[in-house]
């Protein structure tokens, strides 16, 4: 099969993904829907196509997104099941081809060669040097760009490291995925990484307050001897209550990863961990949580602090198996508090699936792996220079340096 008959036939499929939102009841009723909230009720055929691609890879219904209920029906499920395993990411524009790109991934640090499955000269305006937010999938050993979403210019290259260092902290498995030699280098990291903690602190946890964690943390990357003594914890009367800077959003990660656990107004208690298999962790309120299965009515909301322990995408399951190996009333105390009767078995399914069905490794692990979050934390970390007033005429050079007349680039 040719590239051409390959791009027809998957523009056929695409095509009946589209015809499938309208004649399945219960996608056309949401679709329909969803175009109200948008405010997108009447969109040319253009617009609709922008709106349409995310809404069949992003929008679910029950615990299935639009493309995995066509799947079901598709007459075509080879490419239907390519077009599943999509992938959204942000890539530098390495070179423009003739029928295509080649992409660089900031997330997962690798090179694509993609082919465009509509005519290259809808890409007019697009330069090697500029940052996309695209999605890209597989096929027949093959790569396609389904869709470009937003375009940076050169001159915004923080402004892509922070979207690629954001997509890492939501989905810390982005940076290995489809990229076994990432994955090596992070498992090689956690193994000597590993054996280091245990020599530093002859133990895997160390239960201090937000106040310490950082200098704990710090002291062992840096490979400094610190004293324990006055960094441990001593919960009197343990306590779980929110804390809004954990609240970890992109407008405010990076800059609460340089102010630290210590930045925090109030403060509580942390376990540093490191994880045999999954790299390290600061775990806020861990200690206050196994002090409920010691006696579930001297810790004020105890329920709320089950639940943040279940439900929390950041405590992985090893967390939870570690406690219930200490207490063996784990599942007793879980189910009283949240009035379930699950196994243990049933509670990490229906709690941790993602650890479940995924190898995932430590945000922190990955992070300090992440070419993205080392580039970032750079620019961050560093004084701004004094900005200049100097004026650039539309007719001269961009000073991006991507050598295009100013209006042409970065003025546009």
């Amino acid at each position: 099969m040719t590239v051409i008959e390959k791009i027809n036939e998957i523009n056929d499929v695409i095509k009946e993904v589209f015809e499938f939102t309208q004649s399945n009841e219960t996608v056309k009723a949401d679709f329909d829907e969803y175009l109200r909230t948008i405010g997108a009720g009447n969109i040319s055929l253009n617009q609709m196509e922008k709106i349409f691609l995310p809404y069949i890879f992003e929008r679910r219904i029950g615990n299935k997104s639009i493309m995995e209920m066509f799947l079901d029906n598709a007459k075509n499920k080879d490419i239907a099941e390519a077009l599943v395993n999509a992938e959204s990411s942000i890539f530098e524009i390495k070179r423009i081809l003739k029928n295509g790109f080649e992409l660089y991934n900031l997330i997962n640090e690798k090179t694509y060669t993609v082919l465009s499955l509509t005519k290259m000269t809808n890409f007019r305006g697009v330069y090697a040097g500029q940052y996309i937010v695209a999605r890209i999938f597989e096929f027949r050993n093959e790569y396609y760009v389904i869709e470009i979403s937003s375009i940076l210019s050169h001159s915004q290259k923080e402004d892509a490291m922070r979207y690629a260092v954001m997509k890492l902290v939501q989905d810390p498995k982005l940076l290995y995925l489809h990229n076994p030699e990432k994955e090596e280098e992070i498992k090689n990291v956690i193994s000597e990484m590993y054996q280091k903690f245990i020599s530093t602190f002859d133990k895997d946890i160390i239960l201090t307050t937000n106040k310490h964690a950082d200098d704990i943390i710090g002291a062992f990357n840096d490979g400094e001897e610190i004293s324990l003594e006055d960094k441990l914890s001593n919960l009197e009367s343990p306590k779980f209550f929110h804390v809004k800077e954990l609240d970890n959003n992109y407008s405010n990660f990076l800059e609460n990863s340089l102010g630290g656990f210590a930045s925090h107004t109030e403060t509580y208690d942390v376990a540093v961990i490191f994880d045999k298999e999954k790299g390290l962790y600061a775990i806020p309120f861990y200690e206050t949580f196994t002090k409920i299965f010691e006696d579930k009515d001297s810790v004020e909301n105890a329920k709320q602090c089950v639940q943040y322990f279940l439900s929390n995408e950041s405590v992985p399951d090893s967390i939870l198996e570690r406690v219930s190996a200490q207490y063996p009333n784990f599942m007793d105390v879980v189910n009283e508090l949240m009035g379930t009767e699950w196994t243990f078995e049933e509670m990490l399914k229906e709690c941790k699936a993602t650890y479940l069905n995924n190898r995932v490794y430590s945000s922190a692990t990955v992070l300090y792996c992440s070419n993205a979050f080392s580039d970032v934390f750079d620019v961050i970390s560093t004084p701004k220079p004094e900005q200049t007033t100097e004026k650039v005429g539309r007719n001269e050079p961009c000073p991006c340096g991507s050598g295009k007349k100013y209006k042409n680039c970065c003025g546009k």
